[in-house]
């Protein structure tokens, strides 16, 4: 598989403050990348370096120039208009006529279970509702690569479950990467083909899921496998 993101002892820098630093990896294409680490480890620095929110402080960062990305945040942002006017001014930035970007995003809005909120002002809706929106708002785009930061964070159970499933369907039927920040180890299981676990800033373990979760770790990766026994978080 082709690389969609490349790493080259990549860091990233606030000041005085090292977020990131010596990071050296790749992501195929179609792979599905767990973050996972304490607060603090740099899961959502990361993020915004892969999605090109950030520019790195020392090293490289390459993104394949074909591939098309989204992202998602814990809290999404809201544009003050309906939960069709959000998604149809979404497709239409991604240079759909007016015209399709009203069929495409009524399209998205029935994916998610939204259909019967069309006309309800977004800033309105609950907070799963809220995430179901910035999926359909994400997917007109029609990225390759969805990113996302904690995305079930604020749920009650049942919308992180619906969240979570429509996640997981879309990624399987479109072949689209998924790279995301998660506390919730058995999201990770349910999601990701692979984990990177992240600590003060730099990549300890980058491993295949089943690995990562079934492998005794206590010699090959001391820090993950304290992490997963919950002595770190």
């Amino acid at each position: 598989m082709t690389a969609w993101l490349r790493m080259h002892n990549a860091g990233l820098r606030f000041g005085a403050r090292v977020a990131l630093h010596g990071l050296t990896l790749d992501i195929a294409h179609g792979e599905r990348v767990a973050l996972v680490g304490a607060n603090g480890s740099g899961k959502s620095s990361f993020l915004r370096l892969a999605h090109g929110l950030l520019a790195p402080s020392e090293g490289q960062v390459w993104r394949a120039p074909d591939a098309t990305q989204a992202m998602l945040f814990q809290r999404p942002f809201m544009w003050h208009m309906s939960a069709l006017g959000n998604v149809r001014l979404a497709a239409w930035l991604g240079h759909a006529s007016w015209r399709e970007a009203r069929q495409q995003a009524q399209t998205a809005l029935a994916q998610v279970s939204l259909a019967a909120q069309a006309s309800q002002m977004a800033r309105t809706l609950s907070g799963g509702q809220q995430q179901r929106l910035a999926l359909a708002r994400a997917w007109v785009q029609q990225p390759q690569i969805l990113l996302l930061d904690e995305p079930t964070a604020n749920l009650d159970p049942q919308a992180k479950r619906e969240v979570e499933q429509l996640v997981g369907d879309w990624s399987q039927n479109t072949g689209a990467g998924l790279l995301f920040a998660s506390h919730n180890l058995g999201q990770v299981k349910r999601l990701a083909t692979r984990v990177l676990y992240l600590e003060a800033g730099a990549v300890l373990a980058d491993l295949p899921v089943e690995t990562f979760f079934n492998a005794p770790l206590a010699q090959t990766h001391p820090q993950a496998h304290a992490f997963l026994k919950g002595e770190l978080g």
